[in-house]
């Protein structure tokens, strides 16, 4: 909950100090008026607009630094032998398109000279800021092989890539162009995750760098609107349409959380079986036929610890922890409820299936010779099951197409869990004759249409 709140404040901190309004012009408003006339000031200011996306970027990838190992298990468990270096190339894509859809003739938004600048103030303070950090932090990279993982040089020119087309076709033609950037910069085998699937870097290595990707290109552009002030602008930004209470909140969504199994399960022969805070990450969407009620569904895998107490632990040298995996495919109702033109809340209620590939808890024990040994201790085997879930969540429309969601999501998951227990050298099958609770606590951020 700490974590979230930090990042809620580092998300908004600008809105409290960019705008102070003249009370004497605003009145008479009431208090409410007020508040709201001076988060729609404050989200038009130019400091709101360069950090509201990087500043929170970077803060949750530090908060998120202690969950590395969580989120890199759910590589491991399903992509462990992930090796392709489409990443290398596909940083660049977004400023080659830029670039040549300049040279075809499509119009943008600056000039050649001023773009130049721009992009060349963009590149100068992202690269000086990654070799700053990577030089200073020295951490190791996942794979081992260095100390400069964080934070992520490829994540950072790929959001630099994505930021500059954004800012020369997406805010003066269409905002698909910056739908497009960004998901070349964040989608699977592209740069970004692809950094982290390829064991490369951790993900508060790709979260920051992105946010220093994002934000160095805002100031490298800031710098060059300094200079040549209206000289060079070919193309003005859209007029997008104001937000509204009566606007459907449909959205498309990647999310991040924390994710726990509840409880702990009293087993036999004197082991306890339990689940620590693990890592949860999908994508979401729903789509809105009003403000209130609309359809969706959501992929998700989450990643939770598991291990053991009780007198195998205490016999134990060392015991090496497991992990649940469960992916889940859900769909169902969503529900909104705009309580400002900017604020929602929601719910839903989805119907899925869950899978499990199943896990194994061992332990390091001295044999008769007083030699090291691994043992298996417990193992879980796979299994399918229906499941019920439902959450609440709050929503925060940053632009007209742009939105952050917080949730705290929880499945109903009926299937009981088999395991094999390994005592005196034979195995012992078994099952915790209880329904599993999952609770995934997260954020997302979200494509608005």
């Amino acid at each position: 909950m700490k974590t979230l709140w930090l990042i809620v404040f580092l998300l908004h901190f600008n809105l409290l100090f960019a705008y102070q309004p003249d009370s004497t012009a605003l009145y008479p408003l009431s208090k409410w008026e007020r508040a709201k006339l001076r988060i729609d000031k404050a989200t038009s200011s130019r400091a709101y607009q360069m950090t509201y996306i990087g500043v929170p970027l970077i803060a949750a990838g530090l908060v998120l630094q202690k969950e590395n190992k969580n989120f890199r298990g759910l590589r491991n468990r399903y992509v462990p032998r992930f090796e392709h270096h489409y990443d290398d190339y596909l940083q660049y894509l977004p400023l080659a398109a830029t670039f040549g859809m300049k040279l075809a003739g499509v119009e943008n938004r600056n000039s050649w000279g001023r773009m130049v600048v721009s992009d060349a103030f963009s590149a100068i303070l992202m690269a000086s800021a990654v070799n700053i950090i990577k030089n200073t932090a020295e951490v190791m990279r996942p794979d081992g092989s260095s100390r400069n993982s964080f934070p992520s040089g490829h994540s950072a020119t790929a959001f630099m890539s994505a930021t500059i087309f954004h800012k020369e076709y997406g805010t003066t033609r269409s905002p698909w162009y910056s739908i497009g950037g960004y998901s070349v910069a964040t989608a699977p085998r592209r740069a970004a995750i692809g950094r982290q699937l390829n064991n490369r870097h951790w993900l508060s290595d790709v979260m920051v760098g992105a946010g220093i990707g994002i934000l160095s290109t805002e100031l490298g552009y800031f710098f060059a609107d300094l200079i040549f002030k209206d000289k060079g602008i070919l193309r003005e930004q859209l007029k997008f349409g104001e937000v509204s209470k009566d606007t459907p909140p449909s959205f498309l969504g990647y999310y991040l959380g924390l994710a726990m199994i509840s409880g702990k399960h009293a087993c036999i022969n004197g082991v306890n079986f339990y689940t620590a805070t693990g890592a949860s990450a999908g994508f979401e969407g729903a789509w809105f036929a009003n403000p209130y009620i609309g359809v969706g569904g959501r992929l998700r895998i989450s990643n939770v610890p598991t291990s053991i107490t009780g007198d195998y632990a205490h016999a134990a040298e060392e015991i090496s922890p497991g992990s649940t995996d469960v992916l889940s495919l859900d769909a169902g109702a969503y529900f909104s409820y705009p309580f400002s033109n900017r604020w929602r809340v929601g719910s839903k209620l989805l119907l899925g299936t869950q899978y499990s590939r199943g896990s194994k808890i061992t332990a390091i024990y001295k044999n008769e010779e007083g030699i090291n040994e691994e043992r298996n201790i417990m193992e879980f085997g796979e299994f399918h099951s229906i499941s019920v879930g439902t959450g609440i969540s709050t929503t925060y429309i940053l632009k007209r197409n742009f939105s952050v969601r917080f949730f705290f999501d929880y499945d109903f998951i009926p299937t009981h869990l088999a395991f094999d227990l390994y005592t005196s050298g034979t195995k012992e099958k078994h099952k915790i004759s209880k329904p599993t609770h999952l609770l995934v606590l997260g954020s997302s951020v979200n494509i608005n249409f």
